[in-house]
């Protein structure tokens, strides 16, 4: 069973996961801090290029199965058209209500 979105408890997660699944680009480049970071499978990656392929252009979707430490770490089933769909592991640092790092990889 998922999450609704609209239901997930953090905020700024809440606003990253809605971009992210409406394929929304300026959306999701909104909701991050000026210089945010991420990591892929423990690897850093160059956020806008990562988002470029693994979401946009490959259309993502995150199905959320459960969050913890008060939203901002997420399991969710992540698909896109490159993968298929993989149940992954998500987690955010939020500063000044935007995502300055979120860290994904397989669960």
């Amino acid at each position: 069973m998922t999450i609704p979105v609209k239901q997930l408890s953090d905020p700024v997660v809440r606003a990253f996961v809605t971009a992210l699944n409406a394929n929304d680009e300026p959306g999701l480049f909104e909701v991050l801090a000026p210089g945010a970071t991420m990591s892929d499978d423990g690897s850093d990656r160059d956020v806008r290029q990562w988002l470029d392929k693994e979401v946009f252009a490959s259309r993502g979707h995150m199905d959320v199965e459960s969050e913890a430490d008060d939203g901002r770490s997420l399991v969710a089933a992540y698909r896109n058209d490159t993968w298929g769909e993989m149940r992954t592991k998500w987690d955010f640092s939020v500063e000044g209500g935007k995502v300055s790092r979120f860290e994904t990889g397989q669960a």
